[in-house]
């Protein structure tokens, strides 16, 4: 079984969105692929989900309830097959931890409609309506990566 880890700054926006649209995507899909997340900085571990990520995924129909943050530790590496990271800081961040074998990319790359070097912008400071744009991104490239996954 394939395992992926999805990485942003703090665990309670971005990556746990994406944990949990990924999750029903491939299961949609019929994939049998284990799926987290984590975040590079620990201020936030033990913490539910940002209440505006929770009730824009509960709009979308999903249910983010039952997350926790989490701090992204360097021993996961050799129990990961992918890790996905939501921006160039992050992704920065976690190559600079992670041995040369580790497969460490952007999530938004597995977007066929998104541009090269895409990200999933922090919408942690702003409004709703970012929220909302993280979760068309994440949908569009957990399909993506699904797709990509079922062809490999």
């Amino acid at each position: 079984m394939k395992r992926i880890c999805l990485v942003c700054m703090g665990n309670i926006c971005r990556s746990p969105m994406a944990e949990v649209v990924l999750r029903r995507t491939l299961e949609k899909h019929g994939l049998d692929v284990e799926v987290d997340s984590a975040g590079t900085g620990g201020w936030h571990v033990g913490d539910p989900m940002d209440e505006r990520a929770l009730a824009t995924l509960t709009e979308g129909g999903y249910d983010g309830s039952a997350h926790r943050a989490r701090r992204f530790d360097p021993s996961w590496f050799a129990e990961r097959d992918l890790i996905l990271v939501m921006d160039a800081e992050n992704l920065r961040a976690v190559r600079r931890i992670a041995p040369p074998e580790a497969d460490v990319r952007l999530f938004r790359s597995f977007d066929p409609g998104s541009p090269a070097g895409a990200e999933v912008p922090d919408p942690y400071y702003g409004g709703r309506s970012g929220f909302a744009d993280v979760l068309r991104m994440v949908e569009a490239a957990s399909e993506g990566l699904a797709r990509h996954l079922a062809d490999h």
